[in-house]
């Protein structure tokens, strides 16, 4: 365990730094290309303010994710021989999101306004890529047709083929409840920052070091980019990198192979789309009423009069609080 240990350590840092050091040249080079957020008019009337700001801020850590795992490869084939080729495909799946997401965003920025791709295109693109990684990790072993049940200790064996629809659906499903929960100067950052934790300490305590890398990358490359992030923020993540974080929660909790662990540690990003599903068919049942000032829900509480800080120290304490709970329901700690 020692060599997990120190190689999420290395993974942590390595990360961290590169966030850190890439933001300060990146931000600038953002201004100047006028790449800046088109804020939604549908949106709380006090973010127009912020219109401008420069977008796809998320390459800040995946910059810092990939610079990680290539040096947690190099690594692991020198002194490890196990988990290699893990680190590697975690990134290229959480980047294949990373990639629709800069399309939503390049489409935003060359039009000059909020939406990007049509839901249709995003959610094929979701599909096959989620269809691709799980059938993947089927063939590198990686992945069992037994659904986990969290606090229970109960394995419910499942066909295959079932498995893999459930699981390709509920990827998308996560994918899009992570991306609602971006909205709020550092909100995503700090709800997925105890995530990647938790799974870091999995990783570590089940010996998969090539996870264990990845997951302490990511928090440390999410510490570098909040820097820039948190209110007032001086760059967004744009949906470049809230769909890269989607991508990276399903694709670590699919290796780690506790894919209902999401429900548990992610009930920020659960109560967020549940919201706006909520709101949507309550509004439409009624012909106009709505249960929520505004959805997704972090709008209602800012609308409610919580500061966008306060968000933050909220929903990223009760993520928090969750991770450390399931921590010791899965008998860890």
């Amino acid at each position: 365990m020692t060599f997990e240990i120190y190689t999420a350590v290395g993974a942590f840092v390595v990360s961290l730094v590169t966030a850190l050091i890439f933001g300060k040249f990146f931000i600038p080079f953002m201004r100047r290309m006028h790449f800046g957020q088109e804020i939604r008019e549908d949106g709380p009337k006090w973010h127009m303010s912020k219109a401008g700001t420069p977008t796809m801020g998320g390459f800040l850590f995946i910059s810092g994710i990939v610079v990680s795992c290539v040096v947690g490869v190099a690594l692991l084939a020198a002194y490890s021989k196990n988990g290699v080729w893990t680190p590697v495909v975690l990134t290229v799946f959480s980047l294949g999101f990373g990639v629709i997401g800069f399309l939503d965003d390049f489409v935003k920025v060359a039009k000059h306004r909020n939406l990007g791709l049509t839901v249709v295109q995003k959610l094929l693109l979701q599909l096959a890529l989620s269809l691709a990684f799980v059938s993947l990790l089927r063939y590198m072993g990686l992945l069992t047709p037994n659904v986990y049940i969290p606090f229970f200790d109960v394995t419910v064996p499942v066909s295959w083929v079932l498995y893999l629809v459930l699981a390709v659906l509920a990827i998308s499903g996560a994918v899009n409840a992570v991306n609602f929960t971006d909205g709020v100067d550092g909100l995503l950052g700090c709800v997925t920052l105890p995530v990647m934790a938790f799974f870091a300490v999995v990783a570590i305590a089940r010996e998969n070091v090539g996870a264990a890398i990845f997951a302490a990358a990511a928090a440390g490359g999410l510490i570098g980019f909040l820097v820039y992030n948190f209110n007032p923020a001086k760059i967004f993540m744009g949906d470049t990198g809230s769909l890269f974080l989607g991508g990276a929660v399903c694709a670590v909790a699919l290796a780690l192979d506790l894919p209902l662990i999401l429900l548990v540690v992610g009930i920020i990003y659960v109560i967020e789309i549940f919201s706006v599903v909520l709101q949507v068919c309550y509004f439409k049942l009624t012909h106009g009423k709505r249960i929520f000032r505004m959805a997704p829900i972090h709008h209602h509480f800012e609308m409610g009069g919580w500061s966008e800080k306060k968000l933050c120290a909220v929903f990223g304490g009760v993520t928090a609080l969750m991770c450390v709970i399931t921590l010791f329901g899965i008998g860890i700690l």
